[in-house]
């Protein structure tokens, strides 16, 4: 078979694109990575989607076609191979949230207060078909890789998840269990574009949303807010969280309950996936940010309607010392043996 360079040369050829300079944009991590091409004052981004590893091409132009079709800015889809997993994009440009948070952390508020905008706007939409809905149980689940890679990768030894998937899967159904929206679940500053060329909520431009699911309302707030990545600040997540709530008229008790069992759920299962991305595929600088992560998640943990969660955590979960990271990254791209 060739090789991605091969098809992905082909696939250029075929789009008309094979003579423009190329040059690596980004990875993440999953497998998919992007390149920018340029060919005199056009440019456009090659998407290399490596087909069987999750991340189907045809779930984003779908889903691209949703967020557009609502004035929503998703990229456009210029050109496609589905069977190898490449797209041709639009380029929507270079300026990432988290880019300008850093030059300028005024911009802050406005930022995320048009990125809030937008989570109301989707959820007011009929979700398209077919989207995957887990339960309250598949999330739970989901969030035990904290115990099947953070706590190995320090550990080295295997438990019986049973107790910890029932604890949270009892918080998710009494707190966050509630008629599903859309969700884009990576919805965070690396993954959102300011765009003050366009209008309105399509100033804000949507990137890596192939992986969108049926959810709670407030996932993609927790996501955009307690980002694994940057801090933001808790005056603005406190006014965004409030934002959200005058918009969509979700009681606040019972919203705060359920920011914290969703932002619980997806700390868990970050710091489960950050462990599996250096054990598993050496990507070691995920490490550093175990610590911010488990800070979001002692906070979410903090929360009344969480004690039970909170004492199992302590219970099965170590702290990420120093020397626990040092630990972990040692093992990077070499798992431990019980």
């Amino acid at each position: 078979m060739p090789d991605r360079s091969t098809l992905s040369h082909e696939f250029l050829t075929r789009a008309g694109w094979v003579d423009a300079n190329r040059r690596f944009l980004a990875g993440d991590a999953s497998d998919r990575s992007y390149d920018r091409l340029t060919r005199g004052a056009e440019t456009a981004v090659l998407m290399d989607a490596p087909p069987g590893k999750g991340d189907d091409p045809a779930t984003f132009m779908a889903i691209a076609r949703h967020l557009t079709g609502i004035g929503l800015s998703a990229p456009q889809v210029l050109a496609a191979d589905l069977t190898n997993g490449f797209l041709l994009l639009e380029d929507l440009g270079d300026t990432l949230f988290a880019r300008l948070t850093m030059a300028d952390p005024s911009r802050e508020p406005e930022l995320y207060a048009a990125a809030t905008d937008v989570l109301v706007h989707l959820q007011r939409h009929k979700a398209p078909p077919g989207l995957p809905d887990p339960s309250a149980q598949d999330w739970a689940q989901a969030a035990a890789f904290a115990l099947d890679w953070y706590r190995f990768a320090i550990t080295g030894d295997r438990i019986d998840p049973a107790a910890f998937v029932a604890c949270l899967t009892e918080v998710l159904t009494t707190h966050a269990d509630g008629p599903r929206v859309m969700i884009l679940r990576d919805y965070h500053a690396e993954n959102l574009l300011w765009m003050p060329d366009r209008a309105g909520l399509a100033r804000v431009g949507l990137l890596d949303f192939q992986l969108a699911q049926m959810g709670q309302p407030g996932y993609d707030l927790v996501s955009l807010l307690q980002d694994a990545r940057r801090e933001v600040t808790e005056v603005t997540e406190t006014a965004m969280k409030a934002r959200f709530r005058a918009a969509t008229g979700a009681d606040e008790m019972a919203f705060s309950a359920a920011y914290a069992a969703l932002g619980a759920q997806r700390a868990l299962r970050i710091l489960g996936i950050f462990a599996r991305l250096c054990l598993r595929d050496g990507k070691r600088h995920y490490v550093a940010l175990m610590p911010r992560v488990w800070g979001q998640l002692q906070r979410n943990l903090a929360h009344p309607a969480l004690a039970p969660l909170a004492q199992i955590c302590q219970d099965l979960l170590p702290v990420p010392t120093p020397a626990r990271l040092e630990r972990i990254a040692a093992a990077c791209a070499k798992p431990p043996t019980p």
